[in-house]
């Protein structure tokens, strides 16, 4: 509940900025690199409230506590996730063992089944999963997700943009070879930077702002960006946050999201300092600074804030203190040239615990230890204005990588409640 909370205070913010009830430097900050069309697109009243149905937050277990590092806007591995657990359930079963995996072995499909059947309503019509050709490593998973939908009577079909047909009446697909049907709600899975891309994209945005059409997530940029932590962080902001949050949940917040700054170029006046940011306990006026950071003091994550095919993954990211200085100093004067149109953050690096895990090893035909650090992905749905967690995935990377991500030689695996240690 405290992230769908925090998306909540976002649009608010966000929406309040562009009206001038709030400082107008959030919705520059918000709206940097983005089309013009786009953001007019977004702050259409019929999408006032409109929110993401999928929320997942990276999360990085450090021995102090967990750390939220990102949240992704439109998220890959539901299916691997909800496949993984299905089979790990089955398995389970068939051997008697007791494994309470975090939201069952049918969480992810039915968590996004109640989501889908939250935004359809009194709508008639089916559910279209739409995977563009930038996103493409992601359809055979969600061809899974379609599958275990309709399984559950669900009509649902995983299609690319292509396969889409526009009448009067709004947006059709052909799920069964003769039978088209109307597309109820759509299930964007593809980058906003990405739209020019995207065939029949403004079909769909068109159908969107016609109400033929349900689109989650919305196209609605400014809660796809990174540089949110660096709003929620802002102490001019802190009132806003804590009135619309409540204290419990703006306390939390704060604690679990690193301190994130946006790398914005533009000079300080000589009195003022870039609020939380030090070096060896000494304030920071000028970004120029960070470059003569030593390695110990450069423990932080230079990337995108977003719309940009360098937001996407892991790509654009760059780990301060594992680069030699001229890098990082590259690093920093790259993200500082491209504020005008994609803005990076600077955020604080927290670095995960160890944890020991044992994998198959296929070559070898034997079960091998691996230690590693790891990534929690957990994917909540939102229905009936709440967020249920479905399930969470873990990926657990060797532990001289600094970024986790689902790399060939990673651990991929559900996460389960562990068992009570026996007593007596």
């Amino acid at each position: 509940q405290h992230l769908l909370s925090f998306y909540r205070a976002l649009n608010v913010l966000y929406m309040e900025s562009v009206r001038g009830g709030q400082p107008a430097w959030v919705s520059a900050y918000l709206d940097q690199g983005k089309p013009e069309s786009l953001l007019s697109y977004s702050r259409m009243k019929r999408f006032r409230d409109h929110l993401p149905g999928v929320i997942r937050p990276d999360i990085i277990p450090t021995d102090s506590g967990m750390v939220i590092t990102e949240l992704d806007s439109v998220p890959g591995g539901m299916g691997l996730t909800g496949s993984l657990s299905h089979a790990y359930a089955e398995l389970a079963a068939a051997t008697g063992e007791q494994l309470e995996l975090v939201g069952g072995g049918n969480g992810i499909v039915e968590g996004f089944a109640a989501m889908v059947r939250d935004l359809l309503g009194d709508r008639t019509g089916c559910l279209a999963i739409v995977v563009s050709e930038e996103a493409k490593d992601y359809r055979a998973e969600m061809i899974w997700v379609a599958a275990q939908l309709r399984a559950l009577g669900l009509p649902a079909y995983c299609v690319s943009p292509r396969d889409l047909r526009f009448t009067e009446d709004g947006l059709w697909v052909s799920g069964e070879p003769g039978n088209a049907q109307p597309v109820a709600v759509l299930y964007r899975f593809f980058e906003l930077f990405d739209l020019k891309n995207v065939p029949k994209s403004e079909l769909i945005m068109y159908s969107a702002k016609k109400d033929k059409t349900l689109v989650t997530p919305p196209f609605k940029p400014a809660l796809e960006e990174k540089l949110a932590f660096a709003l929620l962080h802002h102490p001019i902001l802190a009132p806003f946050w804590a009135k619309q949050l409540g204290g419990e949940t703006f306390d939390l917040l704060s604690a679990v999201m690193p301190r994130t700054w946006v790398l914005d170029p533009r000079p300080l006046p000589p009195s003022a300092i870039i609020p939380h940011l030090t070096l060896s306990g000494r304030a920071v006026a000028d970004w120029q600074t960070l470059a003569n950071a030593t390695q110990k003091e450069r423990r932080y994550v230079i990337k995108p804030s977003g719309f940009s095919e360098l937001a996407w993954g892991s790509r654009g990211v760059a780990v301060g203190h594992d680069l030699p200085q001229t890098e990082w100093v590259t690093a920093l004067d790259t993200a500082l040239g491209s504020f005008a149109t994609t803005p990076y953050i600077l955020q604080e690096f927290h670095k995960g615990r160890q944890f020991d895990l044992t994998y198959f090893d296929a070559q070898r035909d034997e079960i091998v230890p691996m230690p590693g650090r790891a990534r929690l992905s957990p994917y909540y749905f939102v229905s009936d204005g709440r967020a249920a967690l479905a399930g969470i995935l873990a990926t657990v990377c060797s532990p001289e990588k600094k970024i986790i991500h689902g790399m060939k030689d990673a651990i991929m695996v559900p996460c389960a409640l562990a068992a009570e240690p026996r007593r007596g």
